[in-house]
């Protein structure tokens, strides 16, 4: 909460329960603060433990992708991930690792999914996730197009370089063959033991790990 409150989203209103007011002396006192009960907390949260501390914060109209804002650096592109708490976890790992855009297909899940923005930690206030037509956009931006793939290179012997995106596909599906026919590189963590696969949250991790490894190089 307080990420957004610091980034360039707009703040309707912050409502907290009395034990949590001491918490929100750091921040602007321009913010619409409303005390509530904890009762009144219960009722407007979607969560099972009710937080002590909830924003309403306006969605922000999606603006046309720059590309000119994906060169020279790495991205993601997500086709088809449906799980909220991966969605989640994918933008908190790109804000890790530095990664500052993520481009989804049109069925990915809603990032404004709560479950997604609760997942994300506070990351989604720095991580632009834009949604798109990856077989038109992902070959528009004229860079080298990595696609998480079970028959390609090992990561631990490809050259990334300093620009790109990395595809990911869906949970059950992974990247649909008309996404595939525009990946320049098949990449794939190497497998040492039996289990079937990897979750697509997890795989992402280590490919932005060894992503961040070679452009720090």
């Amino acid at each position: 909460m307080i990420e957004f409150a610091q980034s360039s989203y707009q703040l309707e209103a912050i409502y907290y329960t009395p034990e949590f007011a001491v918490k929100l002396l750091k921040l602007s006192n321009k913010i619409n603060f409303q005390e509530i009960s904890v009762a009144d907390m219960a009722r407007i949260s979607c969560l099972k433990t009710p937080p002590g501390v909830l924003a309403l914060v306006n969605i922000p109209v999606s603006p046309v992708l720059d590309y000119s804002l994906l060169k020279e650096k790495f991205s993601l592109a997500l086709d088809g991930v449906q799980d909220p708490g991966n969605m989640g976890t994918i933008i908190r790992t790109a804000d890790w690792f530095g990664l500052e855009h993520i481009i989804c297909s049109e069925d990915t899940v809603d990032v404004y999914n709560p479950k997604v923005v609760q997942a994300t930690m506070g990351s989604l206030s720095r991580v632009k996730v834009h949604y798109a037509d990856l077989a038109e956009t992902l070959p528009a931006l004229k860079l080298n197009i990595f696609g998480a793939l079970l028959n390609g290179n090992n990561i631990y012997n490809t050259t990334f370089g300093p620009e790109g995106v990395l595809i990911m596909g869906n949970e059950g599906n992974g990247i649909r063959p008309e996404i595939q026919e525009i990946i320049n590189t098949a990449v794939t963590i190497p497998q040492a033991g039996k289990a079937e696969s990897l979750n697509v949250a997890m795989a992402t991790a280590i490919f932005c790990s060894e992503i961040c490894r070679n452009t720090l190089k």
